[in-house]
C-alpha cells in the first residue's frame, strides 16, 4: 500500500480523466494544484498531487530522489521513490476507476523526471499522455524506457532556454528520442528560467483536452498573460 501524501481536486461532475501532478525538488503536493486549475479550468478532470517521500537535512520541502549529477538521478533513491510512486498510481486508478489511458502523468523538474520514469518505464502501463514541464529523462543503471508500445503516445514538452537548472538541451534530446521512437511529440521552447512559463499555458491546456479525447475548451492564443498564475518555480537542481 502506498504511503504517499496526496492533494486532490474533484472534477465537476463525471471526470473525463485524471490528472497527477508530480512537484520539484524541495516543494510539496500542494505546488501545481495552481497549474491544475490553470489547464483544466472547467474542472473536466480528477487531480491527484503526491507527495515526494524523501526529506533532506538543511533542505525544504520534499524530494523523489537524492542529484550526484543532473541528468543522472542517484539510483537508491530514485528506485525508492519509483515504487513508491508506482504502487500509488496503481492505488489510485483502481480507487477512482480511471484507466491508465485516461490519465495524464505531469510534473515539473524532478518531478517531470518521475512523470518520464514512470510513464515510459518498462513494465509499467502506458499512460494517456506525459505533461513534460522543464525535466529529462533520466539515465539510471536499471531503469529503462520501454518506448515501443507507445507509439503514438501523447507528450507535451516545455522549457525555457534560460534554465540554469536543467538545461534545455535535455528537452531537445528528449524530443528527438520520443519522436524518433513514433510518440506523438508537442515540443514547446521560450526564453524563460526554470520556471512553468505562462505563454506555455493555452498551449498545454488545448494539448490535455486533446490527450483525453476531449473537445477542446476555446484557450487564448499563446502569449505571456499577466494573469496568468506562477506554478512550479524553484531554484534548485534537479
Amino acid at each position: 500500500m502506498s504511503e504517499l501524501e496526496l492533494r486532490e481536486r474533484a472534477a465537476t461532475g463525471e471526470p473525463a480523466g485524471l490528472l497527477v501532478l508530480h512537484h520539484g525538488r524541495g516543494t510539496d503536493e500542494s505546488d501545481l494544484l495552481a497549474l491544475a486549475d490553470a489547464i483544466d479550468p472547467r474542472r473536466r478532470l480528477h487531480v491527484a498531487a503526491p507527495r515526494a517521500p524523501l526529506t533532506l537535512a538543511g533542505s525544504p520541502g520534499y524530494h523523489w530522489y537524492l542529484v550526484p549529477r543532473v541528468g543522472y538521478p542517484d539510483p537508491q533513491s530514485f528506485f525508492a521513490s519509483y515504487a513508491s510512486l508506482a504502487d500509488f498510481h496503481d492505488e489510485l486508478w483502481e480507487r477512482t476507476g480511471i484507466p491508465p489511458g485516461r490519465t495524464v502523468l505531469g510534473g515539473f523538474s524532478m518531478g517531470c523526471v518521475m512523470s518520464y520514469a514512470l510513464g515510459l518505464g518498462h513494465g509499467r502501463p502506458a499512460p494517456g499522455g506525459i505533461l513534460a514541464l522543464s525535466g529529462f529523462i533520466p539515465t539510471v543503471e536499471g531503469w529503462r524506457a520501454d518506448l515501443a508500445p507507445r507509439t503514438g503516445l501523447p507528450t507535451f514538452i516545455a522549457h525555457g532556454r534560460r534554465d540554469g537548472i536543467i538545461d534545455v538541451a535535455f528537452a531537445r534530446r528528449a524530443r528527438e528520442l520520443l519522436a524518433e521512437a513514433g510518440l506523438t511529440v508537442d515540443y514547446h521552447e521560450s526564453d524563460a528560467a526554470h520556471h512553468v512559463d505562462p505563454a506555455h499555458i493555452p498551449a498545454a491546456t488545448a494539448w490535455l483536452a486533446r490527450a483525453l479525447g476531449e473537445r477542446s475548451p476555446d484557450a487564448p492564443r499563446e502569449q505571456a498573460g499577466d494573469e496568468a498564475p506562477k506554478v512550479g518555480g524553484d531554484s534548485r537542481q534537479a
